[in-house]
């Protein structure tokens, strides 16, 4: 894979590709539909998106908030090698506001000096590889804003064997969407809510370009991905939005595609919110499997059966999951089940690992000074 853009091995401003001159002299961003339109020191709503010398830069290349071993499961991906590690990392900033962000020291950061860790994109490859990571998943802010550093990442990823996950929003333009996703092996997209009064109320964004991400995924890519709604007690947890929400990705996506539905606790904007009872979880399951979809999971509840994956050939319980440790696997190679042979969609390569719920912070080696 080409690499996308030159060097920035301190962590310096990057040139972009989407944007363009309006007529008043501002910059306009393209990258997602907010459209910022800047004057020259001005930033984004993201913050690492801003116009200097005419054009518009990003100050997060190389540079991040931390970096750490998960378990898969945790992003949550429960089709795509299940029981293996990822590397995760994240920068700062977001190009949505969502009030109950539960990342939002990172994402909701004005301060770069939140990025007080580096790695140049081979750096992270090899880090991946030292740590056993099957993965790497661009996490904790939104990776559609840092897209040059993620693209080259994933290139050198690519090139020592590791995949590249990304757990995002969606909320992006076409153009940098398809540039994006064509780097990424799996994504796990926040569907936030089936209303456009909460995408403007609670997140100051929009609905529609959203689902035409997960449309784009599903029928223009080969990207194995998986759907997160995070449920807010009087927001979007009623079950007529539930229910119109699940017949959406069974009818549009298919219904094999994996929905996560995961409690909400109270954060950022929203800590007078009462957290999301486990019994709520649990009804948002039913209603999206009494829809039609086949894989349906809960989270940020113990639920041993809602963590499961179950077969929709015979009933057995293929890979039993404790929060996020493989208590039983019953998948073949190729990922059929053992006892009729049923098909489960996803990417499963071999047994499961057994990485578990461990979490592993890694700090990157100092980079090396640039030649003077």
């Amino acid at each position: 894979m080409e690499r996308s853009m030159r060097e920035a091995p301190e962590g310096n401003s990057v040139g972009t590709e989407y944007w363009h001159r309006l007529e008043d002299g501002r910059i306009q961003c393209d990258l997602c539909p907010r459209a910022c339109k800047l004057r020259e020191g001005q930033r984004g709503l993201c913050f690492v998106r801003g116009c200097e010398a005419g054009e518009v830069r990003l100050y997060s290349y190389g540079r991040s908030s931390g970096f750490c071993v998960d378990p898969i499961e945790k992003k949550p991906l429960n089709h795509f090698l299940p029981g293996t590690p990822v590397l995760s990392f994240g920068t700062a900033g977001c190009n949505l506001a969502c009030k109950f962000c539960q990342n939002w020291d990172m994402s909701k950061s004005r301060e770069m000096d939140t990025l007080a860790d580096r790695a140049s994109p081979e750096q992270l490859a090899r880090a991946a590889l030292d740590a056993g990571c099957r993965s790497i998943a661009y996490t904790y802010n939104d990776p559609i804003i840092f897209l040059e550093y993620a693209l080259d990442v994933a290139a050198a990823c690519s090139e020592v064997g590791v995949r590249s996950v990304a757990v995002t929003a969606g909320y992006v333009c076409d153009a940098p969407r398809r540039r994006f996703f064509s780097a990424m092996d799996a994504a796990n997209v926040d569907l936030k809510a089936f209303t456009e009064r909460f995408y403007r109320k609670v997140c100051g964004g929009e609905l529609a370009p959203v689902l035409d991400t997960l449309l784009y995924l599903r029928h223009e890519t080969a990207v194995w991905f998986e759907i997160t709604t995070l449920l807010i007690p009087g927001e979007n947890d009623g079950d007529a939005e539930l229910a119109a929400l699940s017949r959406w990705v069974a009818e549009a996506l298919g219904p094999d595609t994996p929905l996560h539905f995961t409690a909400f606790h109270p954060d950022w904007k929203m800590r007078d919110t009462p957290a999301t009872p486990a019994a709520i979880v649990s009804r948002a399951r039913r209603i999206a499997l009494d829809a039609g979809l086949r894989f349906v999971y809960t989270g940020n509840v113990h639920d041993i059966d809602g963590g499961s994956t179950w077969c929709p050939g015979c009933g057995a319980c293929l890979i039993e999951r404790d929060w996020y440790e493989i208590r039983r696997y019953a998948l073949d190679d190729s990922g059929r089940c053992q006892d009729c042979g049923y098909l489960i969609p996803g990417r499963f390569d071999g047994p499961a690992g057994d990485w578990g719920r461990r979490r592993l912070p890694l700090r990157m080696l100092p980079l090396a000074a640039p030649p003077r």
